[in-house]
């Protein structure tokens, strides 16, 4: 991904993003857990998720919702605003596998362009959901 911003006048609605592949380690769950302070075991204690009929600890909805985050903004540029997120979580994200992320412009009005974001590993989606940010105009 680029480090330059897009302008709105380059985006059209049905443009396509450039996948993401987020490879899912025990670091990159817990970690992300923990930094959200999100102390519910099945993040972080493998034998807890266990005894909750998980195979291994899942992703949070807070780590979930820092890499839509990041993958639209990546795509965006670091003079885009995020104006709203709304997500929600599907199957769930556990250590061994990745997810793969896409996206498509689905709106595109006053300067801000609305992304429908999927995020999908071997059970399914994960995620799915929509990120609007605002672009610069352009020249």
């Amino acid at each position: 991904m680029s480090n330059a911003s897009i302008k709105f006048s380059d985006v059209s609605v049905g443009d396509e993003l450039p996948g993401l592949n987020v490879p899912l380690t025990p670091a990159v769950i817990v970690g992300g857990a923990i930094a959200s302070r999100d102390f519910t075991p099945v993040h972080h204690d493998k034998s807890a998720a266990q005894g909750q009929g998980l195979n291994d600890v899942i992703m949070n909805i807070l780590t979930t919702n820092g890499y839509v985050g990041r993958y639209v903004t990546d795509w965006a540029g670091p003079d885009a605003v995020v104006k709203e997120v709304s997500i929600r979580l599907g199957a769930p994200n556990m250590p061994g596998d990745t997810m793969k992320m896409s996206g498509t412009v689905v709106a595109a009005s006053d300067g801000v362009v609305e992304v429908q974001v999927v995020g999908k590993n071997a059970w399914g989606n994960h995620v799915d959901g929509t990120v609007s940010v605002a672009l610069k105009a352009g020249d």
